[in-house]
């Protein structure tokens, strides 16, 4: 039963057009074609990245950080509370007004102070700015070399075009290509394998999408010989993804005008690669074209699908860093990563702490004491 299902899921008619199938991928005359058993050669390939990775934060990301200026700022930790630290992972980090108050007579501290309490645990929690910069720098790294790979395979091969479709499924395979496909293939596994290691960002579902649908696009390009289509889109990715780490690098780093000169510099290669290469020549090439010379098939909505997918996510973060870029345009001294949790200030606390007194009723009662005076800004 489970020979005819694999037989049935691996169907020439479903993955191929009308005329193709898998024995058209098989090796002849000194010719070689993609192999599904080469794809496992991308797990070794990313358990080692993750080492690499680690190597590389502590002897090269770590020391160019100091020599940067990158530091961070010291953190004041909570106190141990038990009952407000069982709150903390239990129930939320984020209390309402009205379980700040019930939290503050349990514990017999002021309103004020469990607010600052819960920032200050929050903040515990949040990545330190070496953490950033060690990521982020690691990120640049593989993905410009990444991109020039991508470049010199381009020697190798022709792209994407027209007549390219006539011998798509008889294509041989290089092996720059190979070399190209798994080892983008196995990074994409690493960073799939350290998600939860990583800094979480606002976009971390999105990040997750992104991943798994890069991962099935690059694995099924592979398996059905869209190899041109395949480099340059993983080309295209790479333009950009390098501009946007350096520019993460010297916001953590301190240098502003760096910063917005890079990021301003990523937003364009971004717009013109993921919103106008990708959908108006590489899209079309894989969506509009192959319909003059083929019947749609199920492998074509399978493979447009997920690039469509992608589409959608490029737009999704265009948004973003359109917004971003008008933020710092009238003269702004840096542009903020609006996928960050930012770290709460005690500058933030107090202006909270006096919002939230104006809004007691007048005689309330903290600790067997009257509120201060509004106009009074005495700490605690």
């Amino acid at each position: 039963m489970l020979s005819r299902l694999g037989e049935l899921i691996w169907a020439d008619w479903i993955w191929f057009p009308e005329g193709h199938g898998w024995a058209d991928l098989k090796d002849h005359d000194g010719i070689v074609f993609p192999k599904t058993q080469d794809l496992w050669a991308t797990i070794p390939i990313a358990l080692c990245f993750l080492v690499i990775r680690k190597i590389f934060e502590r002897t090269v990301a770590t020391p160019l950080a100091s020599l940067l200026g990158v530091s961070d700022k010291q953190r004041v930790r909570a106190r141990p509370n038990p009952v407000l630290e069982s709150y903390f992972c239990s129930t939320s980090k984020h209390p309402t007004q009205s379980s700040i108050e019930s939290l503050s007579k349990q514990t017999g501290c002021s309103v004020r102070q469990v607010q600052r309490w819960f920032r200050r645990r929050r903040n515990q929690d949040r990545p330190s700015k070496l953490k950033k910069f060690q990521e982020a720098s690691w990120r640049f790294t593989f993905y410009l070399l990444a991109f020039f790979a991508g470049l010199a395979v381009l020697i190798d091969v022709s792209t994407v075009s027209e007549s390219g479709w006539h011998s798509v499924f008889v294509t041989p395979l290089l092996p720059s290509q190979y070399w190209y496909y798994v080892i983008e293939l196995g990074f994409y596994v690493s960073l799939l394998f350290s998600i939860a290691s990583d800094v979480k960002r606002k976009d971390f579902k999105e990040q997750i999408i992104h991943h798994v649908a890069t991962i099935s696009l690059i694995s099924f390009s592979w398996l059905v010989n869209y190899i041109r289509a395949g480099t340059l889109i993983m080309l295209v990715h790479d333009a950009s993804d390098y501009l946007m780490e350096s520019a993460k690098m010297f916001n953590y780093a301190g240098w502003r005008k760096t910063c917005n000169f890079i990021f301003t510099m990523f937003a364009a290669v971004f717009i013109v690669t993921r919103l106008v290469i990708l959908p108006f020549w590489i899209i079309y090439t894989t969506w509009v074209y192959p319909l003059t010379l083929y019947p749609p098939f199920l492998g074509f909505y399978f493979f447009n699908g997920l690039m469509l997918v992608l589409q959608a996510l490029h737009i999704f973060w265009a948004v973003l860093i359109v917004r971003m870029v008008i933020k710092f345009l009238p003269g702004n001294d840096i542009v903020e990563d609006e996928r960050s949790d930012k770290e709460e200030t005690e500058s933030e606390d107090d202006d909270n702490g006096r919002e939230q007194r104006g809004k007691f009723m007048n005689g309330y009662v903290q600790n067997g004491h009257s509120l201060l005076n509004n106009n009074h800004n005495k700490k605690d």
